[in-house]
């Protein structure tokens, strides 16, 4: 594991027009990969469902086809919420070795472990299975990546103590946030011994894009600071984390990324008081911590698409427009061709596959109140 700790996450890809709707832009694709792998970094990290089940295709066509397999770290995971019997497994497993175009994977992970999903890979055995993975040496290292509270992590890491890793969603704005719990999670997984990857150090975009009274405080700081990358070296710095991962959606980004990664050091004292001040600014702000994970649209009976919602709606108050805005105009566009955030019928689906526990249905009466 001793490797540059910055991981490319490829669930938020650039994508381009196309006749059958949005594509992932595999040439830009390219591009990064390429610049990524440059300058010392290796981790990619990908999913069955990410970008409507495209992400392993375009992990498999800008990297695997294009690069010494000793050059590059996969990690993929098992979509734990997708699995109807223990056949599944090896079915799904298998699928995903042929689409990512490997013959193994470096890292791979039980999805979105919480007590709904750790009790169905209990039914199947779904540790078992990726454990005789890896002595097949089909799997180099086995972990899984969690959204539940601290308890329900130290009940699995309890029973399932000889992982290699955990993957946690932690960032600076839910480090003691009630609900995702980060410090308490971390700090489980210290207790147990296991190594952490971090997964939302900049919580979706939220903590890139920073209301101005934030981003004031960061450039008296220090002109040349990127909001994002005090984000990722919030997470980076802590010691039992190996590995941060950002899903980069564009060149500029990478090179952000890459550029305060390339000779990582962690924050310092001064940098940490700032950002104690921005997450006060943040919790003054009303906005709606989403990461657009995506995992609330598929079970909706009314297509809303929530995640694009709440970005408008977060955009809209960040922005504090009056009246006529262009988040309106998305809005009305998005709202033509799926569900209207007042089409909610308060079925709750959402929530249950929330990982950042947010109250949907509630919000999405916020969002009604701006936008219709």
């Amino acid at each position: 594991m001793k490797m540059k700790k910055l991981g490319f996450g490829l669930m938020r890809l650039p994508q381009k027009e196309s006749a059958n709707g949005n594509q992932i832009d595999i040439d830009t694709v390219c591009k990064m990969v390429d610049t990524f792998l440059e300058r010392g970094f290796t981790y990619f990290d990908t999913a069955y469902m990410y970008h409507e089940f495209k992400s392993e295709f375009a992990l498999r066509d800008a990297l695997v086809r294009r690069h010494p397999r000793d050059s590059f770290t996969v990690a993929d995971k098992m979509p734990t919420m997708f699995l109807k019997e223990q056949a599944d497994l090896e079915r799904i497993f298998n699928e995903q070795l042929d689409k990512c175009g490997v013959d193994y994977f470096d890292y791979y992970l039980l999805h979105n472990l919480g007590v709904e999903n750790y009790a169905k890979a209990q039914k199947f055995n779904a540790f078992e299975f990726v454990a005789a993975k890896k002595r097949e040496g089909k799997i180099k290292n086995v972990g899984f990546s969690f959204h539940d509270t601290a308890d329900v992590l130290d009940e699995i890491l309890t029973a399932h103590g000889d992982v290699d890793f955990v993957q946690l969603q932690i960032n600076y704005l839910d480090w003691e946030d009630k609900g995702i719990q980060s410090r308490k999670c971390y700090e489980t997984a210290v207790k147990h011994g296991v190594p952490v990857i971090v997964m939302e150090p900049v919580k979706g975009g939220t903590l890139a894009n920073l209301p101005q009274e934030a981003m004031e405080l960061l450039k008296q700081m220090n002109p040349n600071v990127s909001a994002a990358s005090l984000a990722i070296r919030y997470a980076a710095s802590l010691e039992n984390v190996f590995m941060v991962l950002s899903g980069m959606s564009n060149m500029q980004q990478l090179l952000d990324n890459t550029d305060y990664m390339q000779d990582f050091e962690p924050l310092t004292e001064e940098e940490k008081q700032v950002l104690l001040r921005v997450v006060r600014i943040l919790h003054l702000s009303e906005n709606i911590p989403c990461t657009a994970c995506g995992y609330c649209v598929d079970g909706c009976p009314k297509q809303i698409p929530i995640p694009k919602y709440f970005a408008l709606y977060n955009a809209e108050k960040i922005a504090d427009n009056k009246g006529f805005s262009t988040q309106q105009n998305y809005y009305d566009n998005l709202a033509q061709v799926s569900g209207k955030a007042s089409d909610c019928i308060g079925c709750k689906q959402c929530e249950k596959a929330c990982p950042q526990h947010l109250e949907i249905t509630k919000l999405l009466k916020s969002v009604e109140k701006v936008f219709e």
